[in-house]
């Protein structure tokens, strides 16, 4: 099964980093650049374990995900429950580590997935590797931007607090 991934340092502590990656429209849209519609389905106001979310990328494709796991502010991860017909399985996961520097972040984003039908994979598994790498590393970056953006950063510390 492929996996693509993508690595970076943030000027953010982790608890921090991980609040900036859980922040919802409109100020999601300010750093994530995938991400054209987005918001909670089945009544859902916020993210957690259980917690389905449809989201429209910048491809016009849609997902409605699943949240696997929420475990503040070391990792999140999600699964495919009903997308695009040509992924037989998608999931992803992201995890948030102390950088290298104090008050830093390490975040890593990982997707795992598997194309249909099974006799074009060899073939979809490269250029699904090839596409979904583009749009990690672009998504990844985005984020980035987004630890240093005041907007964005005083979104994700106002759901810290109203977490605490």
């Amino acid at each position: 099964m492929p996996v693509v991934e993508s690595v970076i340092t943030v000027p953010v502590p982790p608890e921090l980093a991980f609040a900036v990656s859980q922040t919802v429209a409109p100020t999601r849209y300010r750093w994530d650049p995938f991400v054209r519609e987005q918001h909670f389905t089945d009544g859902a106001t916020r993210p957690g374990k259980g917690v389905r979310t449809f989201t429209r990328s910048r491809h016009g494709l849609t997902m409605v995900s699943e949240y696997v796991s929420f475990a503040p502010p070391s990792h999140v991860g999600m699964k495919m429950v009903r997308g695009p017909w040509f992924f037989e399985m998608f999931a992803g996961g992201w995890r948030f580590a102390p950088g290298p520097e104090p008050g830093t972040s390490v975040a890593t984003w990982r997707y795992h997935f598997r194309c249909r039908p099974a006799f074009l994979r060899p073939v979809a598994h490269r250029v699904g590797s090839w596409l979904l790498g583009r749009d990690i590393r672009r998504r990844i970056a985005g984020y980035a931007a987004g630890c240093t953006d005041p907007e964005v950063l005083a979104a994700a510390r106002r759901a810290l607090r109203s977490d605490e």
